[in-house]
């Protein structure tokens, strides 16, 4: 079905993350890089997604693997050169594929120019770019606020003899969006990539642009259960080092921007603080995003009646059509394993629902192999997060390790040198030329899934009503002008019944198998009842 040219492509949408690090590597080096992102662009294309959101290749002294920007406007020779990214931009507008690329805009790297000018002293054109504070009167830091990475979010500067504020790495000091010139200068590195033709922005950790300007402490937030988490980050409540209302300002600003190159989208990534989806319905009003997602399902364990509860609590954000579904990142563990104990059925059930969810989707590279988190060492690790806190959290890195391509290839394809993180051997027997020749492969699930989406403008962009669950199956009708869509999902490993009347008003009773699901359009299955 054509994309109707008076809605916005991204409605409905299906977003392919690329990971560069670990998406290919060109020249042997083992880290991923922008030609081996060109070398794979037809497949993507293959896929049946519409466009791609590539993660950060800038500049960066890698600490936090490119989330730590040294440079908003040069490609880090990790990764290629300028003119690879044109490359890459140019090819995939030729295959068809929009691109969106992730910015990090809360926060820079340490060896960020703007950082050193500010680090020197009190004074000077960069004295408040960034988030200073005096220290107590007993020395320490400003208040009680933690780093998500463990510790105090404030690490002194002596030359200012004050503290600056990090939310993540002490690498990584927060911007001060509050000053004009410095939302300025943002805003500039952002219309650098637009003149070069993507087509928006995934835009990281928004919940973390603007936090209490009078620096009151949070309250403590007692475990329900007793227990002392791993991470001190889940002992407050984060009242006032993020989530303040000033950020709305600051998206507006970028709205604005983007608003200049008609066509182009803003995605933002809403973290998984309580009232996720309420703020993403807040976030998307009218002037401000586009769209945003949460990583409040990508945190948590997930059931039918997890499922039907959020539909409901995120009732706001579909409705404003604000709301982009994401199951999986580089930043949690695969979906494979989270949610599907690695069964293959189920990783199938939960990708079918998210094809079937109202609104755009994210796709994170791998998982349409259903490839599962890779079992890592300690000594693997390359995840400072994992490091800092293993065994108890073993990082990211499980669900970041490159993709298998090949089989029979060292290193599954990826490289022909040695991996920046290993290439397990089951994610080789995974590989794409491994499913490429098997017509019931995940992967060709995806594509046949993809294609059949494409095709019902209900999935694309109607709404969704008729939520019922019982027990575990979950079901729910999709809606635009006459035609519906009735979508049923056995989310247990055990065979359920699932009971409804169809378009030909007959009582219909169906045994859903294990991780069964069922798509019906005018009493006709695209999707077979078995996952």
């Amino acid at each position: 079905m054509p994309h109707d040219p008076n809605l916005p492509w991204w409605q409905g949408a299906a977003i392919y993350q690329i990971y560069p690090l670990s998406f290919a590597d060109s020249n042997g080096d083992g880290w991923g890089d922008l030609p081996g992102v060109l070398q794979h662009l037809d497949y993507v294309a293959s896929l049946g997604v519409d466009a791609i959101w590539l993660s950060p290749f800038c500049r960066s002294p890698m600490r936090d693997f490119g989330y730590d920007v040294s440079d908003h406007t040069a490609v880090d020779p990790i990764f290629g050169t300028i003119e690879d990214a044109d490359a890459v931009i140019a090819r995939a507008h030729r295959l068809g594929l929009k691109v969106i690329l992730d910015q990090v805009w809360s926060h820079t790297s340490d060896q960020h120019a703007w950082f050193k000018d500010s680090a020197t002293a009190r004074t000077g054109a960069k004295a408040d770019w960034y988030i200073w504070a005096d220290p107590q009167p007993d020395g320490t830091p400003p208040n009680n606020w933690l780093s998500v990475f463990g510790g105090s979010a404030w690490t002194w500067e002596p030359r200012r003899r004050q503290y600056y504020l990090h939310h993540f790495l002490t690498s990584q000091p927060k911007l001060n969006l509050r000053n004009p010139a410095t939302l300025d200068a943002i805003l500039a590195t952002g219309r650098f990539w637009l003149d070069r033709g993507v087509d928006g922005f995934r835009l990281d950790a928004i919940d973390f642009m603007a936090h209490d300007p009078a620096l009151r402490g949070n309250p403590p937030l007692p475990p329900a259960d007793g227990k002392i988490p791993s991470k001190p980050f889940a002992l407050q409540r984060h009242d006032h080092d993020m989530l303040h209302a000033d950020a709305l300002a600051i998206m507006a600003r970028i709205r604005a921007l983007t608003d200049e190159y008609p066509g182009t989208v803003t995605l933002g990534e809403v973290s998984s603080q309580p009232g996720a989806f309420e703020r993403i319905a807040e976030y998307t009003r009218p002037g401000r995003l586009h769209l945003a997602y949460t990583l409040r399902l990508l945190r948590s364990g997930v059931s039918a009646a997890i499922l039907e509860a959020t539909l409901v609590e995120a009732k706001s954000a579909i409705e404003g059509n604000g709301l982009c579904w994401a199951f999986g990142n580089h930043d949690v563990v695969r979906l494979a394993s989270r949610w599907g104990g690695a069964d293959p059925a189920a990783e199938r059930a939960f990708m079918t629902l998210l094809g079937c969810l109202p609104g755009p989707i994210c796709l994170y590279q791998g998982d349409e192999l259903g490839l599962p988190e890779a079992d890592l060492s300690h000594d693997q690790l390359r995840d400072p997060f994992g490091i800092a806190f293993w065994p108890e959290f073993r990082g990211r890195d499980g669900g970041r390790t490159p993709m298998p391509w090949r089989e029979a290839a060292p290193a599954g394809g990826f490289t022909t040198g040695t991996p920046w993180l290993p290439v397990p051997a089951e994610h080789r027997a995974r590989a794409v030329d491994v499913q490429e020749r098997d017509s019931d492969s995940a992967l060709a699930h995806w594509r046949r899934f993809l294609k059949a989406r494409k095709a019902m403008p209900a999935l694309l962009r109607g709404g969704i009503d008729e939520i019922h669950r019982n027990g575990d199956v979950l079901s729910f009708v999709r809606r635009l002008g006459h035609e519906r869509v009735l979508c049923v999902f056995n989310l247990s490993s055990t065979p359920a019944r699932f009971a409804y009347c169809a378009w030909d008003r007959e009582e219909n009773d169906l045994l859903l198998p294990a991780w069964g699901t069922m798509v019906l359009t005018a009493g006709r299955a695209i999707r077979s009842i078995a996952a």
